[in-house]
Parts: structure tokens; sequence; C-alpha cells
């Protein structure tokens, strides 16, 4: 019923028909290789070229670096030796008619010329007569920050004196090594000692003078210790460690600053020379180091009521009579000595009644 059909396929069809296949894909895309290789000149043309660098070029911006730098080091040079050797004060004095040349002007009289010279020498002036004034401004302001550190904390760190105590003198005394001692051991800690005879002083001077502690210790130590020291109330200021003036890596006592007759002022202390800026108004003592006998503030009293009780019109040159020798002692053996004048006086006068 149904017939089979034999299709006999032709050798030739088959190669017929693939060699034009072949033949356009080989003409219309190319292999592996030939599209590299083809590309790797279109590559090559576009990456951009570096020229070499220009040895002028090179030169100019290493002496501008080098200019700017040598003037930025002449300058600071210039500013820190002013600094050393002038105020502000001096150096602000110096430099006005630098400063003033900046506004160089001429008169409108004043050829086309010579309007144009004043304009280049105002405009060349500019520059350092502005370097001068932020000089002058930084210093002021960076003084200012400084002397709060430095400086004692008022010009008048103690109030007015009473117009009924005008004639009276002022005792400043030094704490350590003065009225007390603080030692540390490292089974109990800091623990603070009172001078030997400290309270008698006290009690007995708070009579004729106004009594004044000024320490160099912060004012956290100071506040406690004075408290417990002081329990009549024979001390009527304390001032610490921002009433100083600090130099050369020191705390100093300023008496200048106290707001009182400079004249009328004696301080002592264990170390009074070397903590005082007004050595001539110490009245050194011996330091206290915790010895058990030490009667040096004992010692001391006659010395102190009797400078109270005469009212000596300048007590530094009183002290300056003491130079060299232990006040307390040679007020002893000055006081023998005039006891002795006296009675011979005495005597020779009732021989001459006689």
């Amino acid at each position: 019923m149904f017939r089979t059909f034999r299709f006999r396929t032709s050798p030739y069809f088959f190669s017929s028909y693939n060699r034009p296949l072949c033949s356009n894909i080989s003409a219309n895309h190319p292999t592996k290789e030939a599209v590299i290789s083809s590309a790797a000149p279109l590559l090559h043309d576009q990456t951009p070229s570096i020229p070499p660098p220009n040895p002028t070029t090179t030169k100019t911006s290493t002496f501008l670096k080098l200019g700017l730098f040598g003037t930025l080091t002449g300058a600071a040079i210039t500013a820190g030796y002013a600094t050393y050797a002038y105020t502000a004060e001096e150096i602000d004095e110096k430099t006005k008619a630098l400063r003033a040349s900046a506004n160089y002007t001429v008169g409108d009289d004043k050829s086309s010329l010579d309007k144009f010279q004043a304009l280049l020498y105002s405009a060349s002036m500019t520059v350092p007569a502005k370097a001068i004034e932020l000089y002058l401004d930084l210093r002021r302001s960076i003084e200012e920050q400084v002397q709060g550190f430095t400086e004692p904390s008022s010009e008048k760190l103690l109030p007015d004196l009473h117009p009924m105590e005008q004639h009276a003198f002022t005792l400043v005394l030094d704490l350590n090594e003065t009225l007390v001692h603080s030692d540390w051991k490292r089974e109990r800690g800091w623990r603070t000692f009172k001078r030997p005879g400290v309270d008698a002083f006290l009690e007995h001077l708070a009579q004729f003078y106004e009594i004044v502690v000024y320490s160099d210790e912060p004012s956290m130590y100071v506040d406690p210790v004075i408290e417990r020291l002081d329990q009549k109330g024979c001390i009527r200021y304390r001032l610490s460690r921002n009433a100083t003036k600090y130099q050369h890596g020191k705390h100093y006592r300023d008496l200048s600053k106290l707001n009182r007759d400079p004249s009328r002022v004696l301080y002592v202390s264990g170390h009074a020379l070397e903590s005082s800026l007004q050595p001539e108004n110490c009245v050194p003592v011996k330091p206290w180091k915790l010895e058990a006998d030490d009667t040096a503030l004992l010692d001391l009293i006659p010395f102190l009521e009797y400078v109270a009780r005469h009212r000596p019109g300048d007590i530094r040159k009183v002290l300056a009579s003491y130079q060299g020798h232990d006040i307390a002692t040679e007020f002893i053996e000055r006081s023998k000595e005039h006891q002795r004048r006296m009675l011979e006086q005495r005597q020779q006068g009732r021989l001459r009644l006689r």
C-alpha cells in the first residue's frame, strides 16, 4: 500500500552546500588571533604619551620653594629674637614709622609718576606692616593667656585696711617648715605636724599684727591645714598658690601685691630669701623639720612685739641692720647692750648728783 521511497543523497550536495558556508564565515568573521593582532596597533595608538619634564620648570619650582622656606625661616628667627630682646610695647614703638609708611600718599598736585611711585612704595610696605601688626596682636594675646598662670590672681590680694587700722603692721607667715611640717611614710601616708610654740606664737602676735599666711601650696591643701591649726581665728587671711608669681620654675611670694604699705610688712619664713621677691621685708627663721626641741618661733616673739609697739617708720631699714645675723639672737644681744648702757647712764647721773 505504501511505497517506500529512497532518497539518495549525493556527496556533491553536501560538499557544495558546506563550502560556501565555511568561506562566508572566514570572510566576515576573522579568527581570534587575527582580531587581537589587528587590534594591537589600535590600542597602542590610543595610549597618551607623557612628555619628559622640563628642566627649566623644575629649577624654577625648586627656587621658589627654597625662597619661601628661607623667607619663613628668616621671619621666624626675627620674631624669636624680637620676643626675647624686646617687650611688645618696645616693638610697637620702634615699628610705628614702618607701619605708617604703608599708608604713604602724595598730594594731588604731584605728577602721575610720583603718584605711581607712591603707590608702589605703599604696596611694597603693606605686607611687612601687616605682618608686624599680626605679630603684635598674637604676642599680646599669648602674653595675656600666660599672665593668667604666672601672675598673682589679683593686683590687690588683700582688701583695704579699715581706717582705724592704718597704723597696723602686717605679719606674713609661710606655712610649710615655718608653722607646720608635712611628712609622708609608707605605713601611714601623709601627716602634718605643728611646730613647737606655734599656738602661743599666733595667739600672742594677733594682738599686735594683721596676720596673713602666704603659701605656694594649692588652696585644697592650705585651707584644711589652717582650719585645724588656727582654732582661735588668729590668722586673718590665707593666700595660696594662685596668689604667687611663677617665674624660673618657682612660685614666689610677691609682697607688692598685698595692698599694704611695704614699709609695714614683715615676711617670716624658713625659706624667706628664696621664696620672696622682696628680700628687704624678710625675717628668716630656721626651717623646721620635726625637731622636738625647736624654739625658733618663741625666740622671735620679743623682736616682733618690739617692732609692733615702737612702730618704726620703715621696717625695711630695721631689717637691713640685722642682715647676716640671726634676728632673734641679735635682738637679745642688742637689748642687753642697750640695758647695760642705760644702767651706766643712770649710775653716772647719780654720781653727778652727789
